[in-house]
């Protein structure tokens, strides 16, 4: 299992430096590294019990293999995959299909990492290759978006390296257990780093502008896969630790709602796409057991959504509702915007209700409302008029991603069956049926735009300052439900 692991851990890179040295193989060598971490997330998934792997010695690397890391790797496989078929008639360079194995493989590394050290630096180089990704367009707002990300990504991690050492200081180990009993100042310093890395809660301002302004692989890439390697941690804390379970529920909770609220009244369809990412990480957070599928269903919602928004002839709402969209973009979005607002015969469903019956009594009100708020911010594109003939055709490539993606979303049905019962259909149908009725006669004609300051370069900084400092006072306060 060890060498099988490693061998799966390391290919990537190997071939993402490989695309350097056979450039005419890039696209092939990208669909590669990519299906290799789809034959892996089977063999997870097919393990009888978790396993852990300790390699170097009792203070080196330690990993975790189970089905929630094979949902998420997954995930980051077909998510990968249709990103590469995407742009396979494109004419980008092996820099961009390099950067892309080498951010998958940092991503697979994270989600199967269960020691300090080694998180830090999966997360670190996720950050640099997606900075790389990011700057490939070699646009001055893509690019300053680009830095502006590597920058506070890269401080939230300096707090988290400095919380590592404590943690180390107090039980001689990096182990993810050895947050049990560290001091609160360890717990404040790596919660916030992985917070902010994740785009959770207030922390999570830096995402929109980041999504929204890459190209819409990229766009795919990040809100499909990679913001889940930061929320990651965070979820497999809340498992392992019985302690800090309801903290990383009640961000949840709070993430997810503001997710929701600012989604609702965005009115640029690639920002209201970013905002919708921040409140789903609030559902993987909000219901830890159950994070694994629903991972798996936003991831492919989101990245067939971002490749679809890419194509459109404007990305202002009012402008699309004056011209229409193609009818060959239209069903696609249609599709995975049915199934992330839970509507039944889509995996989405499945992993909607299984999520809203593992919460919490006092999360269950929150979470509701925050799923009355996706079905209002994905009427937005159901309701797009249709144009009645179509200027340009969509290539073999953009359908070959949207059926991979879209195909993985029926057949991913098959995880929760036992969601399709009567009581079950009919709450999420009633739910969706709401939302519309609140869009058409409310949200569509009502314009409120919020103040984009919190999303400021300072800004950024102050609420990391600010979430630092409201967890020491949990830490110092002695709440004994937390730490």
């Amino acid at each position: 299992m060890i060498l099988l692991t490693l061998l799966w851990l390391t290919l990537p890179f190997g071939v993402g430096f490989t695309i350097y040295l056979l450039p005419r193989f890039k696209r092939s060598l990208g669909v590669l590294g990519g299906l290799v971490s789809l034959a892996y997330s089977g063999y997870l998934a097919r393990l009888p019990a978790p396993a852990t792997l300790t390699l170097v010695d009792d203070f080196g690397v330690t990993l975790i293999l189970d089905s929630l890391a094979a949902f998420f790797i997954l995930t980051n496989a077909l998510v990968t995959l249709a990103v590469v078929a995407y742009c396979w008639q494109s004419e980008r360079g092996q820099s961009f299909y390099a950067q892309t194995l080498i951010l998958h493989g940092s991503v697979n590394a994270a989600l199967i990492s269960a020691d300090l050290i080694s998180l830090y630096v999966a997360l670190e180089v996720i950050s640099i290759a997606a900075f790389l990704l990011l700057a490939d367009s070699r646009g001055d707002r893509v690019l300053w978006v680009g830095i502006r990300y590597l920058f506070v990504s890269n401080v939230a991690m300096l707090f988290y390296l400095v919380g590592a050492m404590l943690v180390y200081q107090t039980h001689h180990s990096f182990a993810f257990q050895g947050l049990e009993g560290a001091p609160a100042e360890a717990w404040a310093l790596i919660l916030m780093a992985l917070l902010a890395k994740g785009g959770v809660f207030t922390l999570g301002f830096w995402l929109p502008q980041t999504h929204a302004e890459a190209d819409s692989p990229v766009s795919a890439l990040m809100s499909g896969a990679v913001v889940k390697a930061g929320v990651f941690p965070l979820v497999r804390l809340a498992l392992l630790i019985e302690d800090v379970n309801p903290l990383i529920r009640l961000f949840g909770v709070g993430t997810a709602l503001m997710g929701v609220v600012y989604g609702v009244f965005a009115l640029d369809t690639k920002r209201t796409l970013a905002w919708s990412t921040v409140s789903q990480m609030g559902f993987l957070l909000a219901a830890p057991p159950v994070a694994g599928f629903y991972a798996l269903t936003h991831g492919l919602v989101k990245a067939a959504l971002f490749l679809v928004a890419g194509r459109l002839p404007s990305r202002r709402f009012s402008d699309l509702r004056e011209t229409g969209i193609p009818l060959s973009l239209w069903w696609p979005g249609a599709v995975a915007a049915f199934s992330i607002s839970g509507f039944p015969l889509l995996s989405g469903f499945g992993a909607k209700v299984l999520t809203l019956k593992t919460l919490l009594p006092w999360q269950e009100v929150g979470m509701n409302l925050a799923a009355l708020g996706t079905a209002i911010i994905f009427a937005k594109f159901i309701f797009l008029p249709r144009q009645s003939q179509e200027k340009t055709k969509q290539t073999t490539g953009f359908w070959t991603a949207l059926a991979l993606l879209l195909g993985a979303l029926v057949l991913a049905n098959g995880v929760y069956y036992d969601a399709y019962t009567l009581e079950n259909i009919l709450k999420p149908l009633a739910t969706i049926g709401l939302g519309w009725i609140l869009y058409w006669g409310i949200f569509r004609r009502w314009s409120l735009a919020f103040s984009r300051a919190p999303e400021q370069f300072e800004h950024l900084l102050g609420a990391m300052t600010a979430m630092l400092m409201l967890l020491f006072w949990l830490g110092w306060s002695r709440w004994e439900p937390l730490f």
